[in-house]
């Protein structure tokens, strides 16, 4: 009987030094589960603040190809014989070959590759945010960096410029202020002009047809984000 008694009292200290650890080990559990939500939120937060400013640069790009455009139209009355407003002349000059850079605030992609990619406990939510940014914003980069015909300055000015110059006038400043009315240009140079701003127009309604694509997957994806915080 005295050893039934010693046995109950070591299976009862036995049983809540049990229950004892299970529960830290719990506590713990949830401890850091709270702190992996809440650094998943804080990468979350971080990666939507850097979306909202990616908008702004896909704007200030995509405002610069629609001059881009403008200016082909431009360039292209002029060279028909076509009355045009002179005061745009050096605007629609230096737009008509400028070229743009891909810029992404990546700090909080690059925080998140740093803790795992699976820190992001939602597939579809992580499938997303790795797409944007490792095929949306790397094609983004090459159209604007690395896609030959989309170097427009470095394959169309010289020729344009030295076509195009002897008809400009310029102020005491330097400032282009006039051009020939009709220009002074032979049959060929015609010719070479109104095919190279062809193919300039072309490649940048091209390069933002995808720049409103990519601008339509971040604004999805800064949806789905809020979502996730607010969940």
């Amino acid at each position: 009987m005295k050893e039934l008694k010693t046995w109950k009292r070591y299976g009862l200290e036995f049983l809540s030094i049990f229950i004892a650890v299970i529960s830290a080990f719990a506590l713990n559990n949830w401890n850091e589960n709270r702190r992996d939500d809440k650094a998943e939120n804080k990468i979350l937060a971080e990666i939507s603040n850097g979306l909202k400013k990616d908008i702004e640069d896909i704007k200030v790009n995509a405002n610069g190809h629609e001059l881009g455009i403008a200016a082909c139209k431009y360039w292209r009355r002029i060279i028909q014989g076509e009355e045009v407003d002179q005061d745009s002349l050096q605007l629609y000059y230096v737009g008509l070959t400028r070229d743009f850079t891909s810029l992404q605030n990546a700090s909080g992609y690059e925080t998140l590759k740093s803790k795992g990619l699976e820190f992001i406990e939602d597939d579809s939510l992580r499938f997303k945010i790795i797409s944007l940014y490792e095929y949306d914003y790397y094609t983004l980069k090459k159209l604007e960096e690395g896609y030959e015909e989309a170097q427009f300055h470095k394959n169309y000015y010289q020729e344009l410029s030295h076509i195009l110059a002897p008809n400009f006038t310029f102020d005491e400043r330097g400032n282009m202020i006039a051009i020939k009315s009709p220009i002074a240009i032979s049959e060929e140079e015609k010719k070479i002009l109104m095919s190279h701003l062809l193919k300039i127009q072309i490649n940048r309604k091209f390069i933002m047809l995808f720049y409103e694509k990519v601008k339509g997957n971040i604004n999805a994806l800064r949806k789905e984000i809020k979502a996730e915080l607010d969940g």
